[in-house]
């Protein structure tokens, strides 16, 4: 799983597409994501990664990372 290469995320959250000028704004558990993927690491380190960084059990972590990524994929922000 791989995101656009030049998607642009600020520390804030505010996340913008320069391949089509959508912009959108994330939390701080969207920016760690993104910053993960854009590192292209797996699926797993990203779950452990996050796991450790924020207090989140990990059902939960899990369903909203496969959320996040859907919108992700939703908005074209993702490739497969």
């Amino acid at each position: 799983m791989k995101i656009i290469k030049d998607l642009a995320i600020s520390e804030s959250g505010f996340v913008f597409n320069p391949l089509t000028g959508e912009s959108f704004s994330v939390n701080e558990i969207g920016v760690s994501i993104i910053n993960y993927l854009k590192k292209e690491e797996n699926l797993q380190q990203i779950l452990m990664s996050l796991h450790e960084e924020f207090d989140v059990e990990t059902n939960e972590l899990e369903k909203d990372f496969n959320d996040f990524v859907n919108m992700l994929k939703y908005h074209n922000l993702i490739l497969d």
